[in-house]
């Protein structure tokens, strides 16, 4: 079994190709289109290669956009297959990361409170 310290190498390596793959426009399926990985993580058997995903379309489009990328994911292993040099490559699996869609709604609490507070400061 490889180390804690090779799995994430390994993780931040499938990380920045894909993200590559994304930004170059490799992958065609317009439902991806605005996709940006947030993060993923490898198990220790290296069976699977969670996923996640996020958009700028947020939440809405997110079954939308995993389809897509579900339908994409032979492409993707066999492509990483071929940049990244494993015995054997992990099955992808993609989940949707709520983060960024929380991330701004705390912020915008914490604008509106800012905002009372200073009225009735």
């Amino acid at each position: 079994m490889p180390s804690s310290l090779r799995l994430k190498k390994i993780a931040d390596r499938i990380k920045q190709e894909i993200s590559e793959m994304l930004v170059t426009g490799q992958i065609s399926d317009p439902r991806i289109a605005s996709v940006f990985i947030t993060d993923v993580t490898v198990d220790r058997e290296l069976y699977f290669a969670n996923i996640y995903v996020s958009s700028l379309e947020g939440l809405e489009e997110s079954a939308s956009i995993l389809q897509g990328l579900e339908h994409a994911s032979g492409f993707l292993r066999s492509a990483l297959a071929d940049r990244i040099e494993l015995r054997t490559f992990p099955k992808l699996r993609f989940f949707w990361d709520e983060t960024p869609e929380r991330a701004e709604k705390i912020e915008r609490m914490l604008d509106n409170l800012k905002e009372e507070s200073d009225k009735n400061g």
